[in-house]
């Protein structure tokens, strides 16, 4: 099902045993446009203390309007490691965090997750050090660039299509089974006058800009005039993707 990260912005998150605090923004990778971490503000119950919850540990599915349930405890999550979310979040503390709660590293292999299309984890390895999981980790070390972006930063960001400005990054649209990023909501009313707001693939966009805040996308503004309006109060259903492919001249990625 698609989903929208304005839609679960300030939903609580529930712990196995109580409460954890509620979404403010979400952080993804720049290469997959895939959702990594929930970031969630903690409240009074750690001090206004910002976690970051992965996807690994949300229970599906996700229900509007009602609390995101972890499987996690509140002792967990207060235990596990302090990253900083107000800098650019490191491989190293990816790593680190990733130890803590024993999940694999999102990196490793070609697909969206390790395990397939969707966070599962893998059954439990013992052996320590020598076990072969333990051994591929060690062989996959990445370099410490850094390629988490976090959506509210992104918000706001100008949309060039071949021909100029069509407007701006309002919200994004994610597959909330693989938390692939699907489209961008593009607000093109400070461009067009009494404008509407359309959905721009991910799988659309040419080249990004990240100092510039620009993204560039492989569209004419024709088109985007020409693209059926996104309703973020509707569900977004297959139909309205197929109607939006065709109006933009673009093959479904379900095909």
């Amino acid at each position: 099902m698609l989903n929208s990260v304005s839609r679960i912005k300030g939903s609580a998150l529930a712990a196995s045993d109580g409460e954890i605090g509620h979404v403010r923004e979400v952080f993804f990778d720049d290469h997959l446009w895939t959702i990594r971490y929930l970031v969630v503000d903690t409240g009074g119950w750690l001090s206004g203390r910002n976690v970051l919850i992965s996807p690994y540990s949300v229970q599906q599915p996700l229900r509007q309007g009602q609390p995101i349930e972890v499987a996690l405890s509140r002792q967990q999550v207060k235990d596990s490691p302090d990253i900083d979310t107000h800098q650019p979040v490191s491989r190293r503390a990816e790593r680190q965090y990733n130890s803590y709660y024993a999940y694999p590293e999102y990196w490793v292999g070609d697909g969206l997750w390790p395990m397939g299309p969707i966070p599962l984890l893998p059954p439990p390895v013992t052996g320590g050090a020598d076990s072969p999981v333990a051994a591929a980790v060690d062989d996959n070390v990445p370099p410490e660039d850094v390629h988490l972006r976090s959506s509210a930063a992104v918000d706001g960001h100008n949309i060039q299509a071949t021909d100029g400005s069509i407007g701006h990054v309002d919200d994004f649209v994610f597959d909330d089974a693989s938390w692939a990023i699907r489209y961008l909501v593009v607000d093109t009313r400070n461009w067009w006058p009494g404008g509407k707001k359309v959905l721009v693939g991910t799988h659309w966009i040419e080249s990004i800009e990240w100092a510039e805040k620009t993204v560039h996308v492989r569209l004419t503004r024709q088109q985007i005039q020409d693209a059926p309006a996104y309703d973020e109060s509707r569900p977004i259903d297959r139909d309205y993707e197929a109607r939006l492919h065709a109006a933009l001249g673009r093959q479904g990625y379900w095909d």
